[in-house]
């Protein structure tokens, strides 16, 4: 049997954003969040640290791009939960699932399989 390593890192940022929409909504002003975004990474084998990746990492590629920051300069296309939640997972080395939630009760997650 085969084993895999899993490390977890909770952060949250607090950032504003519109989205461009097809349909009336509130969303498609401009409005801030504090967001609460999980990250989990996995590998079979340790660095030579003993470690997937270190949490400070982890912090560092997320908290800097997107902590106070307006998301619509940050990401390309639409900034959305789900967006966001996919590139967090380009983004950070070994990272197989990223929870985005954007404020309580609504989240969105994307995640490798």
């Amino acid at each position: 049997m085969k084993g895999i390593y899993t490390v977890t890192k909770r952060l949250e940022i607090s950032a504003a954003h519109f989205l461009k929409l097809d349909y009336d909504s509130k969303c498609t002003g401009l409005h801030g969040h504090n967001w609460s975004i999980t990250v989990t990474c996995q590998a079979e084998t340790l660095d030579k640290n003993g470690m997937v990746i270190d949490f400070v990492e982890i912090k560092r590629l997320l908290q800097d791009k997107l902590d106070h920051k307006f998301l619509n300069d940050v990401f390309p296309g639409n900034p959305t939960a789900e967006n966001i939640a996919k590139w967090i997972v380009d983004t950070v080395p070994h990272c197989v699932k990223a929870v985005v939630c954007e404020s309580s009760g609504n989240e969105a997650s994307y995640e490798l399989v």
